[in-house]
């Protein structure tokens, strides 16, 4: 299970970590770091609005974190960037690409450094440095808007994709490392590992070898197919592998979210539900749903605002003991986590929500979880960032 800081512990004792020379006579038992915490779902439960941020004249189109996760950056449809310190909460740092625009900005593995798409005049990848606001380097070679752009977690290398090709690319060089043609609007994802991407397309989900990608996928699914649901429905949006790379969340802006087996892409698990779809909202931020950090639940926004939470890793114990019911009645997960007697996966694979988070009053169009601390972060016109309740959980 992932063992997360709070940000309250990381800004009162991340900096203590100096032994004295006496330390082995007298244990410094305030030199070490905060005892971790546990991710459980009675934590998730708790969590609520710590801070708005108003940032924004328009809708917030992508947010990621540094390495770190002291970092946070936001892209916008008022074509600016902005950076906020996840552990003081507090704005560090506007910048603005009026010129090309910007989207799907992402944090290299340096937290001073951005790439990240534009939206207007070309199709150009822009590699920013946010010290001194000064382009490092510019990626040519897409030839329709750039909708979907990933890190690798292992080294310099990224994908970005667009209606006509998914491109591999390296930081250290303006040229295109190798490219997979396609037609539509692609969803990507790395593995954890770094040596493995997946490429969604409408409801078609393919795995590649990153070293052997010009030789094709090494597997091929069809996303629900396996639990009766009709492709036509399924268009994929974001691609997201748990952190231990067995499970794909392959999210969508319709009513539904699915749990995909990485290691056989055409077992389609769950069938997330429950939560709003956004219809006809004229904006989908392929962010609209994420897993958490160990893995093991889905946090997804919604068209009304709130914040929806899925316990996958129950649902598997769940679903490989037997334990399933019928999907239970409106209003039912309303009130929080469900009791030890309730179950809320369905014989087919639907799974619904054990917790509803109130947030936004607009859709919440984007969502994403601090890889290293306790908290979330929200998107609309406005920013939102989460913490546990300290009245409803005890941190330990």
């Amino acid at each position: 299970m992932s063992h997360l800081h709070t940000t309250s512990d990381y800004a009162t004792t991340g900096s203590n970590n100096n032994h004295s020379s006496s330390s082995a006579q007298h244990p410094t038992l305030h030199a070490q770091p905060p005892a971790p915490v546990v991710l459980t779902p009675a934590l998730l439960s708790a969590l609520k609005v710590a801070k708005i941020f108003k940032d924004n004249t328009q809708i917030i189109t992508s947010l990621d974190f540094d390495d770190t996760g002291t970092k946070c950056v936001t892209s916008a449809q008022d074509e600016s960037l902005h950076v906020y310190d996840c552990v003081t909460g507090k704005l560090d740092q506007t910048l603005f690409s009026k010129k090309y625009g910007v989207h799907l900005a992402r944090f290299t593995h340096r937290s001073t450094n951005v790439v990240y798409a534009s939206t207007k005049e070309d199709d150009t990848l822009r590699y920013l440095s946010l010290h001194d606001n000064k382009y490092i380097r510019y990626f040519k070679g897409h030839e329709k808007k750039v909708t979907a752009l990933e890190m690798s977690p292992l080294d310099d290398q990224f994908l970005a994709g667009s209606e006509e090709a998914v491109r591999l690319w390296d930081l250290r060089s303006p040229n295109c490392q190798g490219a997979v043609s396609i037609i539509g609007q692609p969803a990507i994802a790395f593995d954890p590992s770094g040596l493995v991407f997946a490429v969604g397309l409408g409801c078609t989900l393919r795995l590649y070898d990153v070293k052997v990608f010009d030789q094709g996928p090494f597997d091929t699914g069809i996303v629900g197919q396996s639990l009766g649901i009709n492709p036509s429905s399924v268009v994929a949006t974001q691609l997201e592998f748990s952190s231990d790379g067995k499970n794909i969340l392959v999210t969508t802006a319709s009513d539904a979210h699915y749990i995909v087996d990485a290691y056989m892409p055409s077992t389609t698990r769950f069938r997330l539900v429950g939560h709003y779809s956004y219809g006809n909202e004229p904006f989908q931020s392929g962010g609209e749903a994420c897993w958490t950090p160990d893995g093991k639940c889905i946090v997804s926004g919604s068209k009304e605002g709130n914040i929806y939470v899925w316990d996958i890793a129950k649902a598997i114990a769940d679903q490989a003991a037997g334990h399933v019911n019928g999907a239970p009645g409106p209003g039912s997960v309303m009130n929080g986590v469900g009791g030890a007697g309730s179950n809320l996966l369905s014989a087919n694979g639907e799974l619904r929500p054990f917790k509803v988070l109130k947030a936004h009053g607009t859709p919440s169009h984007i969502v994403a979880f601090n890889p290293k601390y306790l908290m979330m972060v929200s998107g609309s016109t406005e920013l939102a960032f989460w913490e546990p309740d300290p009245n409803a959980v005890f941190m330990h």
